[in-house]
This record gives structure tokens, C-alpha cells and sequence, in this order.
């Protein structure tokens, strides 16, 4: 335990806290005496108990209305979190579903590039065919055109 000595109300007190919390004790009581003080100032001397219970209900109150804002703020971010669960759930659908659609489309175009290959596969042997067929066909009239 360390022991501080304090100002308040140009009052000197010694104060106990845990080591390592001197300066914290210090800045709280400057803040506290400098809220006493204004009062003081603003309300005039109505005594010392009287000026310490409106300080203190005024300092209360000004700690309800921040653990107020920061409940609304938690409030807020929850309900944030919760939507950017929903987006990111809907993205993940989303992606999914159009990676299904790439992978029907990509079965699709191998099925149209089998279908293209086979089609030039027939197509050439058509050709070759029929390359055959006017070649027998000239052969055989040069051969009648011989005999005539």
C-alpha cells in the first residue's frame, strides 16, 4: 500500500491506495476538488456536507448519463455486427451460388468445344471423302476420255 497526500478543498489529507495508483489518485482528486470548487464558486459557501452530497450527485449523474450513451453505442454496434453478419452471410450464399453457375457454364463450354472438335473431325473426314470420291471420278473419266 502506498500512502499520497492530497489537496481538497484546501484541505491537505493522506490518502492509501494501491501501489502504482498514486498518480490516478491524485488526477482523481484534482478533478474532484476542481468540481467542488466551481460549485463553491457558482452556489456560494452553503456548507461543506451540503457542496460534497451535490458534487457527488452531480458527478453520479454525469456517470449514469455516459454508461447511458454507452449502452446505446453497444446497442448500435450490436445491431451493426448483426447486419454485417447478414451481408456477409448473403455474400457467401451469393458466391456459392455463382460459383455453381461458373462451374455449369465451364461443363457447358467443354461440352461445346467436344461438340466444335467432333464437328471438325467429321467435317475433315467428309472432306477427305469426297477429295476421294471426285478424284476417282476424274481418274475414271481420264480413263474413259483414253479409251474414246
Amino acid at each position: 500500500m502506498a500512502n499520497v497526500n492530497i489537496k481538497f478543498n484546501n484541505k491537505d489529507y493522506l490518502l492509501s491506495c494501491d501501489d502504482g495508483q498514486e498518480e490516478s489518485l491524485k488526477k482523481l482528486t484534482k478533478f474532484l476538488d476542481k468540481k467542488y470548487s466551481d460549485l463553491k464558486d457558482k452556489l456560494g459557501n452553503i456548507g461543506e456536507n451540503k457542496l460534497l452530497l451535490i458534487t457527488t450527485i452531480q458527478l453520479i449523474d454525469e456517470y449514469f448519463d455516459l454508461k447511458q450513451k454507452i449502452n446505446l453505442q453497444k446497442t448500435k454496434i450490436d445491431e451493426i455486427s448483426q447486419k454485417f453478419k447478414e451481408i456477409r452471410s448473403l455474400a457467401i450464399e451469393y458466391k456459392k451460388d455463382k460459383d455453381l453457375e461458373i462451374e455449369k457454364l465451364t461443363g457447358e463450354l467443354e461440352k461445346f468445344k467436344k461438340t466444335i472438335e467432333e464437328n471438325n473431325n467429321l467435317y475433315e473426314s467428309m472432306l477427305d471423302k469426297t477429295t476421294q470420291s471426285l478424284e476417282k471420278i476424274i481418274n475414271n473419266s481420264e480413263a474413259l476420255s483414253k479409251i474414246q
